[in-house]
């Protein structure tokens, strides 16, 4: 399927623009055909003419001049044939030329005049025929047919030259009305590349809305993107302003009630119970923070987002490194220096912290991260060095709850997250063994 709509609306006016001259070529042939027989009609009266005006009738016999005013009808050679028939139709007087030819054409001699028509002999060969019926000749009572032949072969050659120049104008001028077409609507789709210019700054960030300077056709479109804009951009504020608004009203109450539970674990008779209650609290925040997380997590809409990966990751390993600082993690980074992922900056972090706090905690020494361009996208990968996971675990550890790992607190719900970011925004999450040998997270953004 053509995608392009350039190319769509040049093919369909270069069909229209085929079909209208193959439907003008006929036409223009037939006009050519009856110009140039018109045209030989009227040489042929001038021959006839000619010969009219050097017949002469002495005794009642006509005498013709040795010798024509005409000097085509005096060659041997010459295409053009004269003949002069009596009332009766016998041949009584030919030019020079037709003594190679032998025609049978017998005059009618019917009070019609003139008669112009195209004849056909028996071996095949075709000739226009211009007839006139004389009955004065020379101011003396007579009575003849003059006849003027041409043969059809030199109107077939000339008709089919004009065709030949005809097909090659008309080449000619489709190809320069197709480039004035492809001309005219590059000129003319430049207003749709201005307003898909307008959209890619407003996708990167540099630009608030589109323009108002587009022709008339469009505006309503520009309006119409421009208010969905503008609703997209107040909806997520006030979206945002409600999470952040219930997470701090979540926070007072487990904050009261963890140290409820602190004050219990410090009598023994309650310890057991404020072990009960404090798993309680840490599962209802982490579960609060997943559901808040979930919630939050929109595609960008007609906003584009694009993060520079490195400092994100330098960031975040620092953290990381000294949480961890007794099990000195040696940290490996395969990317390019300006490296961009299409994804918002919150969600990146909280989508790496997850994975790097699992890759930091699960390896024996080693994480590396690494970054791939592929014609369908970029891949990024987070690898360790750690125990790895078992192919048949690796479908349920992304689900909400799911842990292989029973030595550190947690409710597993670190990968369910990253599992619904990474959904949200259109790549694609696969698990696999790393040469490390440990695990190896791989994420697929597709190319936008």
């Amino acid at each position: 399927m053509i995608r392009s709509l350039r190319v769509r609306l040049m093919l369909a006016a270069t069909l229209l623009a085929v079909l209208f001259m193959l439907a003008l070529l006929p036409a223009m042939q037939g006009a050519f055909s009856l110009a140039l027989q018109d045209s030989i009609e009227q040489r042929l009266a001038s021959d006839v003419t000619t010969l009219i005006s050097a017949a002469r009738v002495e005794g009642n016999h006509l005498q013709m001049p040795a010798q024509l005013p005409d000097e085509r009808f005096n060659l041997t050679d010459s295409r053009l044939l004269g003949y002069i028939y009596d009332r009766e139709g016998h041949l009584v007087w030919r030019s020079k030329g037709t003594r190679e030819e032998n025609i049978n054409y017998k005059p009618r001699y019917d009070g019609r005049g003139n008669e112009f028509a195209r004849i056909s002999e028996a071996n095949g060969q075709e000739f226009f025929v211009y007839d006139v019926e004389v009955k004065l000749l020379g101011g003396k009572s007579a009575a003849f047919s003059i006849v003027a032949l041409q043969p059809v072969r030199e109107y077939e050659v000339t008709l089919e030259g004009l065709r030949e120049n005809l097909y090659l104008g008309f080449g000619a001028a489709l190809l320069v009305l197709l480039a004035l077409l492809w001309i005219g609507l590059t000129w003319g789709l430049q207003a749709l590349r201005r307003l898909s210019q307008e959209l890619d700054e407003i996708e990167s960030g540099t630009r608030e809305s589109l323009s108002e300077q587009h022709p008339r056709e469009l505006l309503r479109l520009t309006g119409s993107l421009n208010r969905l804009l503008h609703s997209e951009r107040e909806q997520r504020s006030r979206y945002r302003d409600s999470l952040d608004d219930l997470a701090h009203s979540l926070k007072t109450p487990l904050t009261v009630l963890q140290g409820v539970s602190e004050d219990m674990a410090q009598r023994p008779e309650d310890r057991d119970q404020a072990w009960v209650l404090q798993t309680q609290i840490e599962r209802m925040s982490q579960q609060i923070s997943y559901q808040l997380q979930r919630a939050s997590l929109r595609k960008s809409g007609l906003v584009r987002h694009q993060v520079r990966l490195r400092p994100v990751l330098q960031s975040l390993c620092d953290t990381l490194d000294k949480v961890y600082r007794d099990k000195r993690v040696r940290v490996a980074f395969d990317l390019p220096e300006h490296c961009y992922v299409p994804i918002e900056q919150g969600a990146l972090l909280e989508m790496l912290g997850n994975l790097l706090e699992n890759a930091y905690r699960l390896c024996l020494g080693e994480v590396r991260i690494s970054v791939r361009e592929t014609l369908s996208g970029i891949e990024l990968c987070v690898e360790d060095d750690g125990p790895g996971v078992p192919p048949d675990q690796r479908a349920r550890i992304l689900q909400r709850g799911e842990r292989l790992d029973r030595q550190h607190p947690g409710q597993g719900i670190g990968l369910a997250v990253v599992k619904d970011i990474i959904e949200s925004y259109n790549a694609k999450l696969t698990l696999g063994d790393s040469p490390m040998g440990g695990a190896a997270f791989r994420i697929h953004f597709p190319v936008v």
